[in-house]
């Protein structure tokens, strides 16, 4: 579009006329990074498996510039204002860039398979063959993330952490040409969708070290709730068990009032008719923390598929081709899970660390 901050993905559906020419054009809205276009892409490409004639037409209008990692929410505006212009009808993002309450009118008409949701390290080259464990004293981590900078602050004392910023690209490329880091913390599903997974430096980092972020490792698609036709060609790419394990924690993290500025932390698993939910919250340096775990049973008989309206959101996400009675109780596993810890406290160790952020 006009000031050049998008990429644009269209595919045109084959309805044709009298005269057999195709009658509509369904646009896809993403970001210049070289990740995005990698999801946006494979996103295009699931859609054209299960629509087989749809054509798919790539758009050459790429961002003129590029913000800071800590501007996320400028790119979603963005893409979100040409979703309500109808410049677009789909926008792909990563879900845990997306807030747990989507302006109105917007919803996520899918969340595909996710991806392992933990983070890597990725050492500098100087460093190969040691871990976080067998660094030296004072050894430098950089991450942008408050949520991993204080889970391993504590795991690891001996070891520093200082920010970095930029996309996947920029973030190893000042980790390679320069001696300010000694390793950094990255998504391990970024990477692999990069095809880098020869970066990850030692196992990739489990919930005993470092719990991830909300929603870490899924794509999600966002449309207009109105526009049902689009909806319903969309919710064919959900996950069923990423979406109710995402809609227990986009639902954790909406109870805590939490986001980006302040440390939360998740781990969800489902196993059999079970889904486990473990959230955390932390002091910015880790040595507050608050972190329980808590089940519920995800089996239904209703299969009976629910109106495809904003109304039936869970957290900002429509699954109308799933049983409501499971979506019901994994966002009651959220907040049940999030009331627990605020009653043992959490509010105030998020205030605390909120506004020491701030302060920054």
């Amino acid at each position: 579009w006009k000031n050049g901050c998008c990429k644009c993905i269209a595919f045109m559906f084959s309805q044709q006329d009298g005269n057999g020419k195709v009658s509509r054009v369904i646009r896809i809205g993403t970001r210049k990074s070289q990740l995005a276009c990698i999801q946006t892409d494979s996103v295009a490409e699931k859609l054209k498996g299960l629509y087989p004639d749809v054509h798919i037409e790539i758009g050459d209008n790429l961002f003129a510039f590029e913000m800071q990692i800590g501007e996320k929410s400028l790119f979603t505006k963005e893409l979100e204002t040409a979703l309500e212009r109808n410049e677009v009808d789909l926008v792909v993002h990563s879900l845990k860039d997306l807030p747990t309450a989507l302006p109105p009118g917007f919803t996520i008409g899918a969340v595909l398979k996710r991806e392992n949701p933990h983070d890597a390290v990725v050492l500098h080259p100087k460093n190969t063959g040691k871990s976080l464990d067998t660094l030296p004293d004072k050894s430098v981590i950089g991450t942008s993330s408050l949520r991993r900078a204080a889970q391993l602050k504590k795991r690891f004392p001996h070891l520093e952490f200082k920010d970095i910023r930029g996309n996947l690209n920029t973030r190893l490329k000042k980790l390679d040409e320069k001696d300010d880091f000694s390793a950094i913390i990255l998504a391990a599903a970024g990477l692999r969708r990069m095809g880098w997974e020869s970066r990850v430096s030692q196992v990739i980092l489990g919930p005993e070290d470092c719990m991830y972020a909300v929603g870490q490792g899924a794509i999600a698609i966002e449309v207009r709730a109105k526009d049902k036709d689009i909806l319903e060609m969309v919710s064919v790419l959900h996950d069923p068990n990423t979406v109710l394990r995402c809609i227990a924690e986009r639902a954790f993290l909406r109870r805590l009032e939490g986001g980006c500025s302040v440390p939360v932390a998740v781990h969800t698993e489902v196993k059999g008719s079970q889904l486990y939910l473990t959230g955390a919250v932390y002091s910015l340096d880790g040595s507050d923390s608050l972190k329980e775990t808590m089940q519920t049973s995800i089996a239904s008989d209703n299969k009976v598929e629910e109106r495809v309206d904003e109304w039936v959101q869970r957290v900002g996400v429509t699954a109308n081709n799933m049983p409501g009675p499971a979506q019901d109780a994994s966002e009651k596993l959220g907040l049940d899970l999030a009331n627990l810890l605020l009653s043992k406290g959490a509010k105030e160790i998020l205030t605390v660390a909120r506004e020491l952020n701030d302060a920054r």
